[in-house]
């Protein structure tokens, strides 16, 4: 079981004034975050990837770069790279070279992009959203099992014959799909052979179809079931006691999703919805309840890595760096512990 952390750097202010305010200021923080991580016994950081004021972050593969540098054996990855309004052959250089700067400790999640910002901004139609992340992850795929590619299509120009350099340290270089929750995605992940990453906050149940869907997909297509695996990412807070956690943890989870504009949350996320989805499986919580949480989804969905999201809504410093130090020893050694023989129920 890989248990991990996951960061999109956000910049919600929050009217405390305890939370950074700077680009450089959360550059800092998520830098130290891995190096924490590291030191801490985590398997794996991903970053997300906006193009908004709100988010720091445009440019993940670069400060995973500045990770590489601080760390030694935590794995590196995007997530998810909006690989949609990206040329793949720039995204494949990139983390190549990050693999190489990493000792071989570099991912790729490629998404179709729950924020659609960067569609606009790089020149591409949003009536085109799935063909563009149909087409451009296929030719990633290529790139990575071929040096050399011949390839056509219908989004960029034409490849001939082209050497695509450098080749990672990894062969293969790990590329997961990252999903939302539409079935196509899933199925499309299956016939691919690649890991899946299911991105959701509670209701593990709502993931149990897609998963059936992914694995029927993937042996249809005849790839080994070793190779699909499956991961969920999400939001998460430890504190020291239940309704201490679910306390201080409240006020700036509220404001994420004001500020975020979220229908359900325009004057605020109330109170009793954001219990219910405790209740419903949000880790938020004492660390036993987060760890219930984390084997609920090990349980259901039968996952081997568990990613996450440790500063959501831009927490104060304080309230990050103790919510990850409960992680990784008071519910890390407990879920590997528990999951060592675990047997998924699908």
């Amino acid at each position: 079981m890989e248990l991990g952390i996951y960061s999109f750097g956000e910049l919600v202010a929050n009217p405390d004034g305890s939370s950074a305010t700077s680009i450089h200021e959360r550059f800092d923080q998520v830098v130290e975050l891995a190096k924490l991580a590291d030191g801490g016994g985590l398997d794996a950081i991903s970053l997300g990837e906006h193009h908004r004021a709100d988010f720091s972050m445009s440019a993940p593969e670069i400060v995973l770069a500045a990770m590489a540098s601080v760390t030694k054996r935590l794995r590196l990855a995007s997530g998810v790279t909006v690989i949609s309004s990206q040329d793949p052959v720039r995204v494949f250089e990139q983390f190549a070279t990050l693999d190489h700067v990493s000792n071989g400790r570099a991912e790729i999640i490629v998404g179709r992009g729950a924020f659609t910002e960067s569609f606009p901004l790089f020149g591409y139609d949003l009536a085109d959203y799935d063909a563009l992340f149909d087409e451009k992850l296929r030719l990633l795929l290529q790139i990575r099992d071929h040096p050399v590619v011949t390839w056509n299509g219908r989004f960029r120009s034409a490849l001939e014959n082209v050497e695509i350099s450098p080749r990672p340290l990894q062969d293969p270089l790990p590329i997961w799909v990252g999903i939302g929750g539409t079935p196509a995605s899933a199925v499309r992940a299956g016939i691919l052979g690649l890991p899946m990453m299911m991105g959701f906050f509670a209701g593990p149940e709502q993931f149990v179809s897609r998963v059936e869907l992914y694995q029927r997909a993937g042996a249809q297509a005849g790839h080994d079931p070793a190779a699909l695996r499956l991961g969920v990412s999400g939001h998460m807070y430890v504190g020291r006691t239940s309704q201490k956690a679910r306390d201080d943890f409240y006020p700036y989870y509220s404001r994420y999703f004001q500020k975020g504009g979220a229908s359900f949350a325009a004057n605020g996320f109330p109170r009793e919805a954001y219990d219910a989805w405790i209740a419903g499986g949000l880790p938020v919580g004492s660390p036993q309840q987060v760890i219930d949480a984390i084997m609920r989804r090990v349980e259901l969905l039968g996952i081997d890595r568990f990613m996450g999201q440790i500063d959501v809504c831009n927490l104060p410093w304080s309230m990050t760096r103790e919510s990850l130090e409960l992680y990784m020893t008071e519910v890390a050694p407990v879920v590997r512990r528990e999951t060592a023989d675990a047997r998924p129920a699908l």
